[in-house]
């Protein structure tokens, strides 16, 4: 028996690979499946059934493709309606991988569908628990992302019966394996782990603790962010269907001259660039949107970028493929090639070029007190904003950047001191401001986490103000 976690930090995803006697079984597969693929010719087993928990929302699953490319089915729980062929399996419906059982059980709660999978070993004892949304480390996934007509009440009520019926009367010692880990938009909270036990969980877990109905459904639906824009679009190509990465990779994997390069974006295509924020910074083709590899990459993309939009890329030598596969897997399909060298070969041709004026916090500290045009743009989220934040800043948390009235307030005569957290984000802002048309930015590396340790810059706390 195998049991194989592959997890996505930049999307806190986790899909599984089950292999057992000659089969294997993946369940909630990424876009890009020759990965799952490759694990079961490397093992000699053949991939039977392809598991899918739920329809996601906060990525693209690579179900179809897999299915095209190994002839296994696709198993859904009950109340599923999809646009393409899937086994619709019934509650307590059994099956077989090798010496493995694998016992889908309905769980609807996050979403109406909402299937777990419960696994008996070779011996034939329960070993552990695929359980998607219904049940992360610390917490249960949002009952508001793909509910049909349905309120988040009324499936948070769903969500209390599957917990209390489904969920609790299982071993404490069975292994439990959800879809998502810290980082996620789909629960409120997740813990810092990507695995448990239904005892631990049974201990620990807010939502598993003894309450009513009314009370468990206050709980999991007061306090919940806003989910990423593009969450209703990825649960909805998921459920609906889309096009093939091998497609993809044939439209985007194109080397671009600089003459075609520009001739794209003359169309109207937008410029990307997935390089570290910190080279971003030294130069960059004019008007390009920084998104870097290194960091929450899909997540960020797909919440910035228009799906229908065309894009160009400018990447990392070597990185064009991952850069293209990152994108698809929210679903952002349209990429229409890279250029050609990257950013050293626009630069080499005498090509015009834009930069951000990087500073450390403690120059940001010498300026803060003197400079009467100073103005401070914080882009984290709200929460983060209100726990604590630099006296005077302007929140503009970065998914609004996007909406040209939502800088509208920004005064361009002034000089704007951009930051994050730690400076990630600060420089994906810093580059739609560009575009907006705000060019006297200064980014602050390091964010407020090296912000606050600055002594001379005031910073606003709940309730006072520390200097």
């Amino acid at each position: 028996m195998e049991i194989k976690q592959l997890y996505t930090s930049c999307l806190s995803e986790a899909a599984y690979f089950i292999a057992s006697d000659g089969e294997a079984a993946i369940i909630d597969p990424l876009r890009d499946v020759d990965t799952y693929i490759a694990m079961a010719a490397e093992r000699g087993v053949k991939i039977k059934y392809i598991f899918e928990t739920h329809f996601h929302a906060d990525f693209v699953s690579g179900h179809i493709d897999l299915s095209k490319k190994t002839g296994a089915p696709i198993v859904y729980g009950p109340r599923t309606e999809a646009s393409f062929p899937i086994h619709m399996a019934t509650d307590g419906e059994e099956f077989m991988v090798g010496k493995l059982k694998i016992k889908a059980i309905h769980t609807p709660g996050h979403t109406l569908e909402s299937t777990c999978y419960l696994l008996d070993d070779e011996a034939g004892e329960p070993y552990c628990i695929f359980t998607g949304d219904t049940l992360f480390v610390g917490d249960v996934g949002r009952p508001d992302l793909f509910s049909g007509n349905m309120t988040k009440e009324e499936l948070a009520a769903m969500m209390y019966n599957t917990l209390q019926n489904k969920i609790k009367p299982l071993n404490d010692n069975i292994i439990v394996y959800p879809a998502h880990g810290p980082g996620s938009s789909c629960g409120k909270n997740l813990g810092p782990d990507t695995f448990s036990t239904i005892g631990a969980q049974k201990a620990t877990n807010y939502a598993l603790q003894d309450m009513t109905e009314e009370a468990f459904v206050k709980a999991v639906t007061t306090g919940l962010n806003a989910p990423p824009s593009y969450f209703p679009v990825n649960a909805r190509i998921n459920k609906e269907g889309y096009e093939s990465l091998d497609d993809v990779y044939e439209k985007g994997l194109q080397p671009l001259t600089i003459p075609e390069f520009k001739e794209k974006v003359a169309a109207g295509a937008w410029i990307l660039d997935t390089r570290n924020e910190t080279v971003f910074t030294e130069g960059f083709v004019p008007e390009s949107i920084s998104i870097g590899l290194n960091g929450r990459f899909a997540e960020w993309a797909g919440t910035l970028l228009p799906f229908t939009q065309p894009l160009v890329l400018v990447t990392e030598a070597g990185k064009e493929k991952e850069s293209i596969t990152r994108l698809a897997r929210v679903g952002i399909d349209n990429v229409q090639g890279y250029l050609e060298g990257g950013y050293e070969a626009w630069r080499d041709a005498g090509e015009p070029i834009d930069l951000i004026i990087d500073i450390e916090a403690d120059e940001f500290a010498m300026d803060f007190p003197h400079d009467n045009l100073l103005e401070v743009i914080d882009v984290r989220k709200p929460a983060e904003f209100e726990a604590a934040h630099v006296k005077g800043a302007v929140n503009i948390p970065l998914d609004t950047l996007m909406d040209p009235l939502n800088v509208a307030m920004i005064d361009d005569g002034n000089n704007l001191y951009v930051h994050c957290a730690g400076g990630y984000r600060s420089v994906i802002a810093a580059s739609l401001l560009k575009r907006h048309g705000y060019h006297n930015l200064r980014n602050v590396l390091g964010g407020f986490a090296k912000i606050k340790g600055e002594k001379t810059i005031p910073v606003v706390l709940p309730d006072k103000v520390s200097i």
